[in-house]
């Protein structure tokens, strides 16, 4: 798959001579630009992201879009999720490009957004806007056979 003009480069820890601290700031600064000092629309609705709990000064929705983990207080940081940050707000932006669907996950609505069978976003369905949930990467064959599945259902 050719990659599109409209998605950047990724950020590696390398671009940041192996610092995290510089790193995770990088990363951060990104994702602040493209959901904090200014935010998304999807369908004619602003997409947010939930600020609390916070830690270091950055929003719950930042934490969980880098780190991985079942258990919210025990999630660890995934440099493939940190990497692709910067795809999060173009995928949204130029939604009509990837596979889009609707599921419902016990009482929520969610829309997912697919780049390439490559990289996720999901967004929670609210009354006025969206809410960015979290973003990764989906490269375990597992995780796209199950997404495979379920957006066939919901867009056969």
């Amino acid at each position: 798959m050719s990659t599109p003009a409209w998605l950047p480069a990724i950020i590696t820890l390398n671009d940041h001579n192996g610092s995290w601290n510089d790193y995770i700031d990088a990363v951060y600064a990104v994702f602040r630009a493209d959901f904090v000092a200014s935010q998304p629309s999807l369908r004619g609705q602003r997409v947010g992201v939930r600020r609390h709990p916070s830690h270091d000064g950055k929003e719950f929705t930042f934490w969980h879009c880098v780190s991985e983990g079942k258990v919210e207080e025990h999630r660890t940081p995934d440099l493939r999720r940190c990497e692709r940050i910067p795809w999060t707000r173009p995928i949204i932006d130029n939604h009509g490009d990837v596979d889009v669907w609707t599921v419902r996950k016990n009482r929520d609505e969610r829309v997912h957004l697919w780049f390439g069978e490559e990289y996720l976003v999901v967004l929670g369905v609210r009354s006025t806007y969206y809410l960015l949930i979290t973003a990764f990467p989906t490269n375990r064959q597992h995780t796209q056979n199950k997404l495979r599945k379920e957006r066939d259902r919901a867009n056969p």
